[in-house]
């Protein structure tokens, strides 16, 4: 296959790596990949290595004149195939590109919120008529495309998982002295942000329940947590002082491998990368039942699964965690089946390889 990939440039490694290695197996496979990077990406020094033609392009606005005529440049010259563009600057750029060639245009998507048919910027991305697919990242992100995406294009709009390989996290657990703790604790992770679909507010506030446990440590990774509002909302837990903010880290992964559990409130997600490296590094989750994270974590095998915008129950599952070092042993033990099985890599870069396939043969 001929493929022309406009990926993520990626925040971090750790987050950037699941769809990087995606591109870099299919090169192996022996597929002809030309990828469109920016310098700046995460990657870049190992997609310089790998056998794929690269093609400089910073990422700039949704509509860059300049980045569409290299791209059809790069689409007639080489016969592409496939454009497959992930992120919402990247897809109306290749999408405008593909007008006049034979090319079929697959854009990514990892969310179930937006989509609406009144927000005009739609109709650029994944709603644009010159998209022929959409690969989603989760069967809940493929439910909610499908109510907006036209009908036609409906058999390639199609769920593949973002799988991971525990082959890459080989790094040690992170030292639990940096956010005041130590292994003797019950070292509690959660991740998120200031935005209220995370359902940070939910957590926090149960933490009010859980002060009485002793040897209760959390760390709570993300962005926004200085406001009054949240500041108030920590103190008024009665645990501030075991509560750690080390704000926005890339190293994730080795943070969840030092860590007894994570916690995962959110109301709303696509298929959170967090969860997945937590799983990968063999800690278990508790996680509130919206869709994309039920698609990862199996109530009472690697994790469990509570109510939506429910403090209390996020509480009760921490406590019986914290006092049941048998079960959570137990869930411990099975934390990673999920992604030897069906959220291996390889099942991704299967999946990728005959859904390119199936488009084009279309």
């Amino acid at each position: 296959m001929r493929l022309l990939i406009v990926p993520d440039k990626g925040r971090s490694f750790s987050s950037v790596r699941p769809e990087a290695e995606i591109y870099l197996s299919l090169a192996r496979a022996g597929h002809e990949l030309t990828l469109c990077v920016d310098p700046e990406s995460a990657y870049f020094s190992r997609y310089k290595v790998a056998n794929i033609e690269l093609l400089e392009l910073p990422y700039g606005a949704k509509l860059v004149w300049k980045n569409i005529q290299k791209l059809k440049h790069q689409i007639k010259s080489k016969n592409i195939e496939v454009v497959y563009a992930t992120t919402s600057r990247t897809i109306p750029n290749a999408a405008i590109a593909c007008i006049g060639t034979s090319a079929r245009m697959v854009a990514y998507r990892g969310t179930t919120g937006g989509l609406y048919p009144t927000d005009i910027s739609n109709y650029l991305g994944v709603m644009n008529p010159r998209v022929n697919g959409v690969i989603c990242v989760s069967k809940a992100v493929e439910e909610h495309v499908k109510k907006s995406a036209r009908k036609s294009i409906h058999p390639f709009v199609s769920a593949i998982h973002k799988g991971h390989d525990r082959t890459w996290y080989t790094e040690p657990a992170a030292d639990l002295a940096e956010f005041s703790s130590d292994t003797t604790k019950f070292n509690v992770l959660c991740i998120g942000s200031s935005r209220p679909y995370k359902g940070m507010q939910y957590f926090i506030d149960a933490l009010r329940y859980v002060k009485d446990l002793p040897r209760l440590q959390v760390i709570l990774v993300g962005t926004g947590f200085d406001t009054p509002e949240f500041q108030q909302q920590l103190q008024a837990t009665g645990m501030a002082d075991r509560i750690s903010l080390p704000g926005f880290r890339q190293d994730v992964p080795q943070i969840a491998k030092a860590c007894d559990i994570m916690v995962a409130p959110s109301l709303r997600e696509g298929l959170p990368r967090a969860v997945m490296e937590s799983l990968a590094n063999g800690t278990p989750v508790i996680s509130a039942a919206n869709p994309g994270t039920m698609e990862i974590v199996e109530d009472n095998k690697n994790g469990y699964i509570v109510p939506l915008a429910d403090a209390i129950s996020i509480a009760e599952k921490i406590k019986f965690l914290y006092h049941s070092p048998d079960q959570l042993q137990r869930i411990t033990n099975s934390a990673s089946d999920v992604i030897d099985g069906r959220l291996s890599h390889q099942n991704t870069v299967d999946s990728y390889t005959e859904y390119f396939s199936r488009i084009i043969a279309q």
